[in-house]
This record gives C-alpha cells, structure tokens and sequence, in this order.
C-alpha cells in the first residue's frame, strides 16, 4: 500500500501479515492492532502523550527481576488480569480469582483438621467446609491447596522470619467432601508502589491495598481446577481491591465464639485456642469438565 493514511493504516497492518499466519495468532494481533488504532484516533493521542507511554512501559522493564514482574503487575492493577481470567475459568461453580505471585509449590501435604496457626501471632480462626459438584454431591479426595500472609501483611516468602511454608499447606478433603484447619486472621496488604504502578496510582487517585484474603487451588480429576481467593467480610478495602479480585460470592465471615464445645472434634489442636476463637464457614463447588463452555466465537 502505497498511500498509508489514518483511515487505511489499520488494513494495512493486516495486509502486511503472510497468508500462513497461524489463524488464531492472526485473530489476536489483528484485533489488538484494531483496538490500539481506534484508542490513538479516538483520543487524538499526541506525540508527548505517546512516548510518556513509552517510557511507562521502559521503566517496568527496568525495575522487573526475577523476583518482580511490573509487567504482570500492570496487567494486575488495570483489571486484565482478572478479566482474562473471568472469560477463561469456571462458569456455575464458585467464582475464580487471582493466582496472585505467591503461591508455594511443594506445600506440605496436612491432614483435616491440621494446625497451621502453631506459634504466629494472633487469634485463632477454624476454617471449615466442604467441596462439592454443582448438583451438591460431596467430592472426596480433591487437592486443596491454601496459603495466606501474617498478621504483619507478609508471606513467609517476603518475611525472613517466619519459616518455610508458614500459613501454607496442601489437604484432601474427606469421604464427606469436608476441610478444616485452623490459622490466623491474614491482613491487607500493598501491592508495590514504587515502580511505574505506583505512578499510576498517584496519578489516578488509587489506592494500592488488597483486601485480606486466603487464596485456594482446589482441584479433583474429573473437574476444572479452580484457583480463588476468599475475602473477609467488612475488610476497609473490599470495595477498592487493587488487582480486582473481589467477587460477591467469594465473602467469608470471622464468626466469633467462645463455646469451646462447638469446635469439630478432629482439629490438631484440640481445644487448645484462643477464646475467643473465629469460625468460617466456606464451600467450594467445582463444574465438571463435562460441562463445555459456548465456543470464543459464540459469545
């Protein structure tokens, strides 16, 4: 195309491509290319605007390592991350949410009921429920994997303190579909603010805390893997979560109790809490891998 203008600069992107461009890589890119054209025509994107872009997208690659992606970050705090993952995870079972950076591959394997509160600060929190299919049969055996932060906001992977997998574990939910182990309250936390991010957070008024959150993997052959999080209840920060994590059905409530008599029989711990002690209560319900979802070019 000899005469390149804004109205013929987008077809020609597409026509530059080869005819043997993988079809769904050409799918992707053409519709990105179409979405970006009609973003720097539709704000009429100037010059200065443009390399301020840029160098935003320069210095997250600057301040990422190995240990920090500002990158993912970016995805993160913009709402993609949790939009890709709304389109792509289980529908009519319990919401997903955000993986988060994390999580601790290879921890310990415990049985219900286990103690992971031990010697960390605060009171004690029971968790307990069940896995189910969404006609609400218990699911047995399902790998169930859980880590949280401290009272102090950090994970034992950002804490030099606390020991390896502190406030982590694996667990198979019983003959009955069942789950319980007892920890602590985790807490807010900042994503980091000292990056690029953090720019755009000063520069739109955002806050860059995540509400307290337990995150899960539960898994069973047979039916999709579900990756969440669990937020308290009347968390300061429910209703501004940073990365977007939040759904309605993923509220768990810290219910207060002192009647040691009504804690399950089988915690490692006994009856050796803190009094009082908090209760939650939360199922999870995964969707057969039977159940197909409408195909990307029927939604």
């Amino acid at each position: 195309m000899k005469n390149v203008s804004i109205d013929t600069i987008t077809q020609a992107f597409v026509d530059y491509c080869s005819d043997d461009t993988d079809t769904r890589t050409m799918f992707v890119l053409q519709k990105m290319v179409e979405h970006l054209h009609a973003f720097a025509k539709e704000t009429q994107l100037t010059h200065a605007e443009w390399a301020r872009g840029l160098k935003f997208l320069t210095d997250a690659g600057k301040i990422s390592n190995d240990e920090r992606n500002e990158f993912v970050l970016i995805s993160d705090v913009t709402g993609l991350s949790s939009l890709v993952d709304m389109i792509g995870s289980q529908h009519g079972g319990t919401s997903s949410s955000v993986l988060g950076p994390f999580h601790s591959v290879g921890a310990p394997l415990l049985p219900v009921g286990a103690d992971l509160k031990k010697d960390n600060e605060g009171a004690t929190v029971v968790v307990e429920g069940f896995v189910k299919d969404t006609d609400g049969n218990a699911i047995s055996g399902a790998t169930i994997e859980l880590w949280q932060t401290a009272e102090n906001g950090l994970y034992y992977s950002q804490d030099g303190a606390q020991s390896d997998f502190n406030l982590c574990c694996s667990m198979h939910s019983d003959l009955e579909g069942r789950y319980a182990f007892t920890t602590v309250k985790p807490a807010p936390y900042m994503v980091p603010d000292d990056g690029p991010v953090g720019e755009l957070f000063r520069a739109t008024g955002r806050t860059p805390w995540r509400p307290s959150h337990l995150h899960f993997i539960v898994q069973k052959a047979g039916y999709k893997s579900l990756v969440t999080e669990v937020f308290a209840n009347e968390d300061p920060y429910l209703d501004a979560d940073a990365v977007f994590g939040v759904r309605e059905d993923l509220i768990m409530d810290y219910v207060e109790h002192s009647d040691l008599s009504a804690l399950p029989k089988d915690l490692e711990v006994g009856d050796k809490v803190t009094v009082p002690y908090f209760k939650v209560d939360f199922d999870f319900v995964l969707v057969s891998e039977n159940i197909t979802l409408p195909n990307r070019e029927d939604t």
